[in-house]
Formats: C-alpha cells, sequence, structure tokens
C-alpha cells in the first residue's frame, strides 16, 4: 500500500521515475487493458478516444467482463476455502462500492448476494430484479421507514448496530407476522493498517457493539420471537493487505462466538471485507486465494482449539469486485509549471472533472496513477500533479505521478482503479452535473447509468420559473 511521505514533501518516497511514463502497470490496470498500433489506450478492446467521441469526458468506464470475472473467483475463493473444513461461504458484493441495477444483475448472475445500506440502495438492488432474500442491510441509523421496506420484501439478513433498533425491528416484525433474521455487528479491537477514517473495527466509533456487550445483546434478541438470531458480524476496515489483521479479529470475535453457543444455535459468522486493490505501482494487493485461505484457515484453527464446529462464513467484498474494472477519463484542459522548490518544477495538469467525480484524495489523501490515454509520447518524465476544475486546493486527483512532459491541452487523460467508491461518492459541487457510467463488454460500450445535465440541476431548483410560468 502506498504510504505518504512527510508533510511538505513534493516528491512521495514511494515514487520512482518510470523507465517509460507511458507504461501500463498490471496490478493496477484492468485486464486487457493495452495501447493500439497508434499508441492509444484500449479498454476492453475500444480505443478511449472512441470513448471520449461517443460519451464525453469526464466519463467513468466500467469493464463488465472484468467485474463478472473478479466476482467468480472470489466466491470460488472463499467456497473452497470454507470446504476444505466442512463449512459454506456467502460472499455478498458491498453495494455501498458502486451500486447501479446492472452492477447488482452482473453479481447475482454470478451467485454473490448483495449488501445494502440505505433505503435507497435497497430500491437499487429491487428494481434490478434481486431475490430480496438474498440480500442484506446495514447501516448505524436506519430509519423507521427503511425498516418497514426491509421486512415488507422480506430481506435475507439485518445487522443489528444499536439496541434501540433491536426493539424497532422486533416490533416492526411483529406487527407483520414474521421473523427476521438479523446479525449483530461487533466491534472487535483490531484496527486496520490505513487511513483512520477507514478503519471501522475500534471501539470510539459509530459501528456496532463493544464486543464484550454482544452477550447481553444476543440475550436480548433472542428473548423476542420476532427475531431470529443468526450469528456475529465484524468489519475491521477498508483497503487492507495481508491477512494477519483479520486473523486476530476472527481470535477474538470466535472467543465470543464459542460463549453464545451455549445459549443457542450460532449459524453464521459475517467477518466483513475490505480487501485491497492496487492503485499505484508500488502496491502489492494480497491474492484473494490467500487472503481466503488464511482467513478460514485462521477461523478453523481458533474453533479447534475451543472444540467448537466451524460456522458458516459470510464476506462482503466490495472495492475488490468492481475497483481495478473503473477507468475514468478525462481531458486535459490546461498545463501549468509551478515552481515547487528552487530544485523541483511541478506541472499542474487541470483535467475537465476533479473532486466531485473523485472524492478520494480529498477525502483520505487517496493515491491513484495517470497515464496519457488519445497517445504515447517519447518526451521524458516529468513530474505532475493532476487537478481538477472545483474552486477548491485541494481538489486534487492524482497527487504525485510521472506523465511525459510534453502533456499538453486536450490530451485524454485515464486514471485507473477507479471502479469503488468514485462513482458512489461523486456530488454535484460547483453545480458540475455528475458523468456517466460506460460499461464495457465484449468490445461493446452502452451507458449503465446516464450522465447529468445542467438541465437536471435546475430542475431540482424550485427557483427556477416552470415552462410558460408567468413571473412577476
Amino acid at each position: 500500500m502506498s504510504s505518504h511521505s512527510p508533510a511538505g514533501a513534493v516528491v512521495p518516497e514511494w515514487l520512482a521515475v518510470p523507465d517509460d511514463p507511458n507504461d501500463l502497470v498490471e496490478p493496477v490496470w484492468p485486464a486487457g487493458a493495452a495501447r493500439d498500433p497508434r499508441g492509444v489506450l484500449t479498454l476492453g478492446g475500444i480505443p478511449a478516444t472512441e470513448l471520449r467521441e461517443r460519451f464525453g469526458t469526464p466519463l467513468y468506464v466500467v469493464d463488465e467482463d472484468a467485474v463478472r470475472a473478479r466476482a467468480r473467483e472470489v466466491l470460488a475463493a472463499f467456497r473452497e476455502a470454507t470446504a476444505r473444513h466442512g463449512a459454506r461461504a456467502r460472499v455478498y458484493y458491498a453495494g455501498k462500492a458502486f451500486l447501479s441495477t446492472e452492477i447488482v444483475r452482473w453479481v447475482r448472475e454470478e451467485g454473490l448476494a448483495v449488501d445494502v445500506a440505505t433505503g435507497g440502495e435497497l430500491a437499487i438492488a429491487l428494481a434490478a430484479g434481486a431475490d430480496p432474500f438474498h440480500l442484506g442491510m446495514h447501516g448505524n441509523n436506519k430509519s423507521m421507514a427503511e425498516l418497514e421496506q426491509a421486512v415488507s420484501v422480506g430481506i435475507g439478513s439485518v445487522v443489528l448496530d444499536s439496541a434501540i433498533e433491536i426493539e424497532r425491528l422486533a416490533a416492526i416484525a411483529e406487527r407483520r407476522g414474521v421473523v427476521q433474521r438479523v446479525l449483530v455487528r461487533v466491534n472487535s479491537g483490531v484496527h486496520a493498517e490505513t487511513h483512520d477514517f477507514l478503519a471501522t473495527a475500534h471501539e470510539d466509533q459509530k459501528f456496532g457493539f463493544p464486543l464484550q456487550q454482544a452477550p447481553e445483546i444476543v440475550a436480548r434478541i433472542r428473548e423476542l420471537p420476532s427475531l431470529e438470531f443468526m450469528g456475529l458480524h465484524c468489519h475491521i476496515g477498508s483497503q487492507i493487505f495481508g491477512t494477519a489483521g483479520f486473523a486476530e479479529s476472527a481470535a477474538r470475535v470466535i472467543e465470543v462466538h464459542a460463549e453464545l453457543l451455549r445459549g443457542g444455535d450460532v449459524p453464521v459468522l459475517n467477518l466483513g471485507g475490505g480487501f485491497g486493490i492496487a492503485y499505484t505501482r508500488v502496491d502489492d494487493p494480497t491474492p484473494i486465494a490467500e487472503l481466503a485461505d488464511g482467513i478460514v484457515d485462521a477461523v478453523a484453527g481458533e474453533c479447534a482449539a475451543r472444540g467448537i464446529p466451524v460456522p458458516n462464513l459470510a464476506f462482503e467484498p466490495g472495492r475488490t469486485i468492481v475497483g481495478r474494472a473503473g477507468v475514468t477519463l478525462y481531458e486535459v484542459g490546461t498545463v501549468k509549471p509551478v515552481q515547487a522548490t528552487a530544485a523541483v518544477t511541478r506541472l499542474y495538469v487541470s483535467v475537465d472533472g476533479g473532486m466531485s467525480d473523485n472524492a478520494r484524495p480529498a477525502l483520505y489523501g487517496a493515491d491513484f496513477s495517470a497515464r496519457i490515454a488519445s497517445r504515447t509520447s517519447d518526451a521524458p518524465p516529468a513530474l505532475a500533479r493532476v487537478v481538477g476544475r472545483h474552486c477548491e486546493s485541494g481538489d486534487i486527483v492524482v497527487d504525485a505521478e510521472y506523465l511525459p512532459a510534453d502533456v499538453a491541452p486536450g490530451d485524454l487523460l485515464a486514471v485507473p482503479a477507479t471502479g469503488a467508491y468514485c462513482h458512489s461518492l461523486s456530488s454535484n459541487y460547483n453545480a458540475v452535473p455528475r458523468p456517466p457510467v460506460v460499461a464495457l463488454r465484449q468490445g461493446t460500450a452502452r451507458v449503465i447509468v446516464r450522465g447529468e445535465t445542467i438541465d437536471d440541476l435546475l430542475a431540482r431548483d424550485m427557483g427556477v420559473a416552470a415552462p410558460n410560468e408567468v413571473t412577476e
């Protein structure tokens, strides 16, 4: 995982001058990304310049074949790992990474369930035709309307996040004459080695119950005839490499799982997701089969030490399913050399998007990569910072990258690994319409999320006169 340099450093310690500033580093770009004989980047066999001509920029591009292949790979890895220990695995796609009706259809057709965190996400999944039984609902503050909606459609499980929510959900289920399956989210106290805002298992945060409180919470659930306790849920963070954190978290959660078994069945343990991907050439994500084996083996070892069976396991990958499959295309508007230090000049490459379509650098200091997509160049590499069009000094798309020194207005720029949390976090800051999402499959491209227009923005402004409206 690329690490940030000391404050004020112009060139991050991890960023080396590439031998070729046109190269496409394999772990970062979608499988099959290449350059055609003209030097143009091709995605899914389609030239990026053709995508610009058809759909404009900025443009989110997602490779459907890559998403489907990754979904199959992840599902197979966890199923094989659990089967060796006599258990079963269910894999939920974490919808918050990027959700649309098409994405839901892709992952469902490849065998994944889907988790949602709001009524809006639930509505998208249902609109895609998903079986509600194969959906799970998260959220630390689900509204009464959202809980009603979830129970009424027959959602497969609800992850409980507070004592208040237990009573609310039980009352709704009782009124509707159903028994709702639930899990209890707990904090294992294991911190993901990542940005503080991405680490979600430490105690001083909004999600879940302290691990030591789980027995009394589960006891209350078991008293309520309208709720069926299925197991514990724990998520330690996001963009995690390696299995050590998952193994330590599993050890702590299994201790409580074993205690709960003395009071009744605990058929499921959900260990969440958070598996990392490569955003830069120095990132080295753990292969999914290695992750699956390491996590499941750790759970099995803890269970064996306590003489209990391995429960069925659930996982919730999102970023690792769609992240690498996505690329964002921009057009360069201006290029401006800035004397960063006495010895270093940095090119500020301004593009026609920015923090409204990729908020992650501003939110988390996230690192990304970039390449010129419309051509190759023999110019030497130059230190560059790709910035957006918004009125914020923190409007940075790629903090530090080496691009050909002749990068110029009109060049098409591609930023890889943007399939997760870019469209989901997009906004209309500075009244900029959100870009469309185009899916690629077998050499064809189609819009799966329509881009917004200025008319869309004005349509919600109630101060705008309606057609034929007389104003004084």
